[in-house]
C-alpha cells in the first residue's frame, strides 16, 4: 500500500526548506517576487505545502534568495524526491488497494502540475480532478484513460490504471 503520509512529509519538508531559505535571506515574499520575477502569490503558493512548485519556479525562488548555482543540483535531488519518481507510477498503481491509493498514484503522475493546469490540459473540471486525486471518487475507466493519455502516460501506465479501476470496482 502507498503511504500518503510519507508523500505529504516529503512535500512539507521541501516547502519548509524553501521558506527557511527565504527567511534566512531576509526577504519578504514581495521582495523575493522582484528578485525571482514571479508574482508574490505564486511564490507564497510555492511554499504553502499544498503542492510542489515546478522546477523553474523553484530555481527562480532559490536564485532570488541568492542560493549559489552550484547548490542547485542538490536542491534538484530534493525536489525530485518530493515529486516522487515518475518511474514508480505503474508500481504505485499495481499496489493500490483503495481509492486513496489510486489517488496517490494519479497525484504522482500529475506532479508538479496544478489543478488549474490539469483542467486546461484535460478538459476535466477541477472539482472532479480533486476528488480523484484525494481518493474520494474512482474515475470511470473512459474518463481516467482520457486524463492519463492527456498527461502522456505510457502504455504500461495506462494498462496498470485500467487494471486498478477494474480491481477497485470488483
Amino acid at each position: 500500500m502507498f503511504d500518503h503520509e510519507e508523500v505529504a512529509m516529503e512535500l512539507e519538508a521541501f516547502t519548509g526548506a524553501l521558506q527557511r531559505v527565504r527567511q534566512d535571506a531576509g526577504l519578504s515574499y514581495r521582495e523575493l517576487a522582484d528578485q525571482a520575477h514571479y508574482s508574490h502569490a505564486h511564490l507564497v503558493r510555492a511554499t504553502s505545502g499544498k503542492q510542489l512548485p515546478s522546477w523553474p519556479v523553484t530555481v527562480a525562488f532559490l536564485s532570488g534568495c541568492d542560493v549559489p548555482a552550484e547548490l542547485l543540483p542538490i536542491w534538484r535531488r530534493h525536489w525530485e524526491a518530493a515529486a516522487g519518481d515518475p518511474q514508480d507510477v505503474s508500481e504505485l498503481v499495481r499496489a493500490a488497494a483503495t481509492p486513496e491509493d489510486l489517488g496517490a498514484a494519479l497525484t504522482a503522475l500529475t506532479r508538479p502540475r496544478s489543478l488549474r493546469s490539469l483542467e486546461r490540459l484535460t478538459g476535466i473540471p477541477r472539482a472532479t480532478l480533486q476528488s480523484w486525486l484525494r481518493g474520494g471518487r474512482v474515475p470511470r475507466p473512459d474518463r481516467l484513460d482520457q486524463f492519463i493519455v492527456a498527461l502522456g502516460a505510457s502504455r504500461t501506465e495506462r494498462l496498470a490504471f485500467s487494471d486498478c479501476v477494474d480491481r477497485l470496482a470488483g
